[in-house]
């Protein structure tokens, strides 16, 4: 005989569920929903500590943010594999994610590549604290040990050095250089070889600048007046800094100084000769395809930006080197670059090494990436390619590689910090700040008004310096 409960009507769906939300409060007060994913929560966490995140069939993982970059490499972990007998697993992070991805890697110790690229502006945030703790390995040993230290661009090691320590060896020199049309410069009767100093460049900049405020404006440069980018290719040129080699805040020092007072009068006030277009996007496109600004500051990276996006002016374009600040002095800067590091807790760092080597020490790998990115390499030997004296026709025949290496060994050192990233945007404002200013009063004040702008930056950055010894 059959229980009598197997004769019972079923319950309507709702019922039960009014039976489970009365069950579940006599002990959990709070519901069934949150019941429900208090469970799950329970249930996956679980899971996932029976079932740990394993590294794969990897033998090495490596974070890179440049599109470019992570194709590369991606070709190269094949040739790699093959010599090697090793796996590498090459992932692409966004820009600005891989630093926090990477810090709450570091903080929590899950999910740790074993070698990352980081931009330069943030590199400084991951050296501080005891030494012991750096995410990083000192790299200076094999640099030392392979005699690769004097075969890398000093000045580039720089950024990613820290109390006597290489946590980073660099990608890039990114050597600058100033884009113009040719064609406009023989319109305005102006030749790029007798601009060797600013004052020169001015000039010729107050003979062919016409700023009426509408669509017959010519402009001799395009510069930033609300970012720090183009105005710290002037102050690293110069020889100056936001910080120096001690990580000390220089950037309300005289040099720094006078060097916003000069660039803001290039954008503001009755002789200026810049205008603010944008840096990139369509409003820069347009202002090299218009003529709206006859040159602009061009670091390797962006020479191949250009030809990409403004393909209609192939062989009307040329670089020349930046004007110096003095006769026989410095004609070039540098923007931006990257690091590559080997994390602390890789747990094979002569196979990590060997990697790095491949695609940052290597000429044949630094040939295949000049190619498809026209960056120069930090490594001399890979400046013999032929890669690099091959004329490009979109410069007018012009061999622009081979210029860019004429210039690297002169680059400034750029000297990072843990607050570099902090400063960047705040000198942006600063630059605003200034600008704006001058359009108002002009000259009256001026000094001051710049002096108290950037010496009330570098005093809040101090102070939060004297708050962590590292």
């Amino acid at each position: 005989m059959q229980p009598q409960t197997a004769n019972r009507p079923s319950r309507p769906a709702a019922g039960r569920v009014a039976s489970l939300r009365e069950a579940a409060g006599e002990w959990f007060p709070f519901g069934l929903a949150p019941l429900l994913i208090l469970a799950m929560t329970v249930a996956a966490g679980a899971y996932l500590l029976l079932h740990p995140a394993g590294r794969g069939r990897a033998d090495l993982r490596m974070w890179t943010f440049a599109n470019t970059h992570w194709d590369a490499y991606r070709k190269a972990a094949g040739q790699f594999a093959r010599d090697a007998n090793a796996r590498v697993a090459v992932e692409l992070v966004h820009t600005t994610a891989v630093t926090s991805r990477l810090r709450a890697a570091f903080w929590t110790g899950k999910n740790i590549p074993d070698l990352a690229e980081v931009e330069i502006t943030w590199a400084g945030t991951f050296f501080t604290g005891p030494v012991e703790q750096i995410g990083f390995v000192d790299l200076r040993p094999y640099l030392v040990r392979d005699g690769l230290l004097d075969k890398i661009v000093s000045a580039r090691l720089a950024p990613y050095t820290h109390r006597g320590r290489i946590f980073g060896v660099p990608h890039d020199v990114h050597p600058v250089m100033l884009a113009y049309r040719r064609d406009l410069f023989a319109r305005y009767g102006i030749d790029a070889n007798e601009l060797t100093t600013w004052e020169e460049f001015i000039a010729a900049g107050r003979r062919v600048t016409v700023a009426r405020g509408g669509s017959g404006d010519v402009y001799m440069i395009n510069l930033a007046a609300t970012a720090s980018h183009s105005f710290e290719v002037f102050l690293f040129q110069r020889g100056g800094g936001y910080f120096n080699a001690a990580g000390e805040v220089i950037i309300d020092d005289d040099l720094a100084v006078d060097t916003l007072k000069w660039y803001t009068r290039l954008l503001a006030g009755p002789n200026r000769i810049a205008a603010d277009p944008g840096m990139d996007g369509p409003g820069w496109v347009n202002s090299v395809q218009d003529g709206l600004c006859l040159t602009f500051i061009c670091p390797d990276w962006k020479a191949r930006m250009t030809e990409l996006q403004v393909p209609a002016l192939s062989g009307r374009m040329g670089l020349m080197p930046l004007p110096a600040f003095s006769p026989g002095g410095r004609r070039t800067s540098t923007w931006g670059g990257t690091m590559i590091g080997i994390t602390a807790p890789c747990r094979d760092k002569d196979l990590a090494w060997r990697w790095l080597k491949q695609i940052y020490l290597d000429p044949a790998a630094a040939g295949k990436l000049m190619e498809s990115t026209g960056i120069l390499p930090s490594y001399r030997e890979a400046w013999r390619l032929p890669q690099v004296s091959r004329p490009v026709a979109y410069w007018g025949g012009q061999r622009i590689l081979a210029d860019y290496a004429r210039l690297a060994d002169t680059v400034p050192a750029e000297h990072t910090s843990p607050y570099s990233e902090l400063v960047k945007g705040q000198v942006g404002t600063a630059i605003a700040n200034a600008v704006a200013y001058y359009r108002r009063r002009g000259e009256a004040g001026f000094d001051r008004f710049v002096r108290r702008e950037l010496s009330a930056l570098a005093a809040g950055v101090r102070d939060k310096q004297r708050r962590n010894p590292f």
